[in-house]
C-alpha cells in the first residue's frame, strides 16, 4: 500500500481548530496519521513531500453543483442543448472542478435525467478524473414554476426542469428517477427572482406534492434537496425531511425556528455568489436600472441579515452553489467564502468550514470526509499561502500546489 507523507506544512485540519505546523501521513485512500511538528511520523519507504510555509487542507466540497450545464445565459439555452454533448459538457466541467480543488460535490441538479448518474458511475471508475459526486435529478418544477418554459401557443420547449402537478405525477416521477439511479431528487418549491408570475418570495408546489415525493424517497433510502426561497418553501422542506435547503432567503421567524428545531440533520445551501456578483459586480451583463428593478442588493441584504441569524441559531451553512451560469462561471466557486466574508460576517474559519467540514456531514460523511483526521478519506490540498488570511488564494489554481481525492494524485507540483 503506497504512502505519501507530507512534512513542513501548516495544517488547517478544518476541525475548527486553529493551524498548526505538522505532518500528515497517507496510506492508500485514508489519512494514516496527523502529527505535530516535534512528533515525527515513520519515514521509511515513504514518499516525502515538502513545501516550507505551504497549508494543508481537506479538499472543497461543492453543495450546491451543475456540472452538466455550460455557463448558460437563460435556461432555454439548457434545453436546446442535445443529451450527447450535455454529457461532454459533464465530463469536461467534473475535471475543471478537480483542477480546482473541489474533491467532492452535491449536484443540485443535472440538464439531462441520467447525466449526473452516468457521470458519477464513470468518475467512480476512474474512466474519467472528477470529483466524488452525489447524483441529483433534473429539477422536478410545477406548472408556471422556475424551470416550466412552456407557453400555450409553444407548450414543447425544454429547460433543466421536468414540469409536473398534482401528488401521483410527483410519486411516478421520482420513482422512475430512483430507478434510473440518482441519488438526489431536486424540488423547485419556490419562485425566483426572475419569474415574473412567480417571484422568490412565492410557494409554488403544494405539500400534496411535497409529501408524494418525500414519501417515495424515504421508501427508497434516498435523499431530497429543495430550491427554497421563501418561508412557506423552507417550512415545507423541513416538514418532509430535505436535508438540503437552498437558498432560504426569505424564511421567516417560524421558518427559522423550524430550522434551529431540527439543526442535527438539516442543512442550509445559501448560493448568494450569483446575487452578490450581480448586486455589485454586474456592469458586464446587467443595466444599473435592471440592478435596481431584480432587486438584487435588497436580495442580497435580505439573505446577509438570514445567514447572520441561522450562523448565530447554530443551523450548518454549506458553501459554494449555483456556479455555471453566465454571472457565476464555472471554477470560480470559491469566491463563496469570500462572499460570507464580506456580506454576512463569517469569519475566514467559518467561511471555510462551509466547504469542508460541514459539506462532509452533508454527504452523510461526517465521520470520512471534509477534515483532516485519522482514519479519513485523503482528499487534501497543498496550498500556496494561508486561505485563513486571504481565501482568495483558493480560487487560482495555480496556487493548488498539490491535488489529491482518495488518495491519488490528481495534481503535483
Amino acid at each position: 500500500m503506497s504512502q505519501v507523507l507530507f512534512t513542513g506544512v501548516n495544517v488547517l485540519d478544518c476541525t475548527g481548530a486553529a493551524p498548526f505546523p505538522g505532518e500528515v501521513l497517507v496510506e492508500g485512500n485514508r489519512i494514516a496519521a496527523v502529527a505535530t511538528n516535534g512528533n515525527p511520523l515513520p519515514r521509511d519507504n515513504v514518499e516525502i513531500i515538502e513545501v516550507a510555509g505551504a497549508t494543508l487542507m481537506p479538499g472543497l466540497i461543492e453543495s450546491h453543483a451543475h456540472l452538466s450545464i455550460d455557463n448558460a445565459a437563460d435556461l432555454l439555452q439548457i434545453g436546446m442543448i442535445p443529451p450527447e454533448e450535455t454529457t461532454l459538457i459533464a465530463v469536461r466541467n467534473a475535471r475543471l472542478y478537480l483542477d480546482c480543488g473541489i474533491t467532492s460535490c452535491i449536484s443540485a441538479a443535472a440538464a439531462k435525467p441520467r447525466v449526473d448518474v452516468v457521470l458519477r458511475n464513470a468518475i467512480d471508475k476512474g474512466e474519467f478524473p472528477g470529483p466524488r459526486l452525489l447524483a441529483a435529478s433534473p429539477w422536478l418544477t410545477v406548472t408556471g414554476g422556475l424551470g416550466d418554459m412552456r407557453t400555450l401557443h409553444n407548450p414543447h420547449v425544454t429547460s433543466m426542469a421536468i414540469t409536473l402537478d398534482g401528488p401521483e405525477n410527483f410519486r411516478r416521477t421520482t420513482r422512475e428517477l430512483i430507478r434510473e439511479g440518482v441519488d438526489i431528487i431536486k424540488l423547485v418549491i419556490s419562485g425566483d427572482t426572475f419569474v415574473p408570475h412567480a417571484p422568490s418570495d412565492s410557494t409554488v408546489m403544494s405539500e400534496a406534492e411535497v409529501a408524494a415525493a418525500a414519501e417515495v424517497v424515504r421508501a427508497h433510502g434516498k435523499r431530497m434537496s429543495a430550491h427554497a426561497r421563501s418561508a412557506g418553501s423552507v417550512k415545507l422542506a423541513v416538514r418532509h425531511g430535505i436535508k438540503v435547503i437552498y437558498h432560504a432567503n426569505y424564511a421567516d421567524e417560524e421558518a427559522l425556528d423550524l430550522l434551529e428545531a431540527n439543526k442535527d440533520w438539516v442543512f442550509v445551501s445559501p448560493n448568494i455568489g450569483f446575487t452578490a456578483t450581480a448586486a455589485y459586480e454586474g456592469q458586464k451583463w446587467f443595466t444599473e436600472q435592471q440592478v435596481q428593478e431584480f432587486g438584487f442588493r435588497d436580495e442580497l441584504a435580505g439573505a446577509a441579515r438570514g445567514l447572520k441569524e441561522l450562523k448565530k441559531r447554530g443551523i450548518r451553512i454549506l458553501g459554494g452553489g449555483d456556479y455555471g451560469f453566465f454571472v457565476t462561471p464555472h471554477g470560480q466557486n470559491a469566491r463563496d467564502l469570500q462572499h460570507l466574508i464580506r456580506y454576512c460576517d463569517f469569519s475566514p474559519m467559518e467561511s471555510i468550514l462551509t466547504m469542508t467540514k460541514h459539506g462532509g456531514a452533508a454527504m452523510d460523511l461526517s465521520d470520512e470526509l471534509g477534515q483532516i483526521r485519522e482514519g479519513y478519506l485523503a482528499d487534501l490540498l497543498l496550498v500556496n499561502g494561508d486561505p485563513l488570511s486571504d481565501p482568495a488564494v483558493l480560487v487560482n489554481p495555480a496556487n493548488l500546489l498539490f491535488i489529491m481525492k482518495n488518495g491519488i494524485f490528481h495534481k503535483r507540483h
